[in-house]
């Protein structure tokens, strides 16, 4: 059976970092709510989550599917398909590592989201652009390096091409979209930042060239960015 992965199907978001593991396993898997048969679309999505005779639901998507046990949040779900997708190393340090930079990753996902919408996710950008512009410089000036700085010296501690081992994990996929969406959404100050971080700068190009990677950036398969997502290109935002 398939792994069926639930998520938005008109945004990249925090599904796109499961979308990346499963297609460099080249594991057999169903986009759901991006299919146009009877089985597919949003609905569900959103009957799973709001079935009443499921004691254990998630909360938001994504959430995948695989068989009859279902696993919410981007960093259970990488956690999960870690060791099944060899994506992960074997040892319990290993894998509680790679668990934790995921979630730093996740960490800086949700303040690049803040950037955009500072006030609640309940009012659009246009209701919260004063906050929005002052949340977003101390995003460029401070986190952005904070973030990528870390991983340059967790990058530069392992060696520069791998975050944890000799070998790639899903936490150097997650990174790889962490550093794509950054430069879509703050082009100018991902770019100042990169040049301070030349082992994170590589690393997303050697995963962007990775055989299966790069035949799913250049499919359609892959949505593009685009300003519905959590990586949003306001160019006022990027000072």
């Amino acid at each position: 059976m398939p792994y069926e992965l639930h998520y938005w199907p008109m945004i990249q978001g925090r599904g796109q970092f499961v979308r990346l593991a499963l297609e460099e396993a080249g594991a057999a898997y169903v986009d759901v709510a991006r299919r146009d048969d009877d089985d597919g679309g949003i609905e569900p999505m959103l009957d799973r989550l709001d079935d009443p005779k499921n004691p254990r639901p998630p909360f938001a998507p994504p959430f995948l599917r695989d068989g009859a046990v279902v696993i919410g949040q981007t960093a259970a779900i990488l956690l999960y398909l870690g060791p099944r997708l060899g994506l992960v190393g074997e040892s319990e340090p290993d894998r509680i590592w790679t668990h934790q930079l995921q979630l730093t990753i996740a960490d800086a996902v949700d303040e690049a989201h803040d950037t955009h919408h500072p006030l609640g996710v309940g009012l659009y950008y246009a209701d919260q652009k004063p906050e929005a512009q002052r949340r977003a410089q101390g995003f460029r000036d401070e986190r952005i390096p904070k973030f990528l700085g870390y991983f340059e010296r967790v990058l530069t501690a392992n060696g520069g091409e791998h975050l944890v081992g000799a070998k790639l994990s899903y936490a150097d996929l997650s990174l790889f979209q962490l550093v794509a969406g950054l430069r879509y959404a703050f082009p100018k100050a991902s770019a100042a930042a990169l040049r301070e971080t030349p082992h994170v700068a590589l690393l997303h190009e050697a995963v962007a060239q990775r055989p299966r990677i790069a035949a799913y950036l250049a499919s359609d398969r892959r949505i593009p960015f685009n300003e519905d997502g959590i990586f949003r290109r306001c160019p006022e935002l990027d000072g």
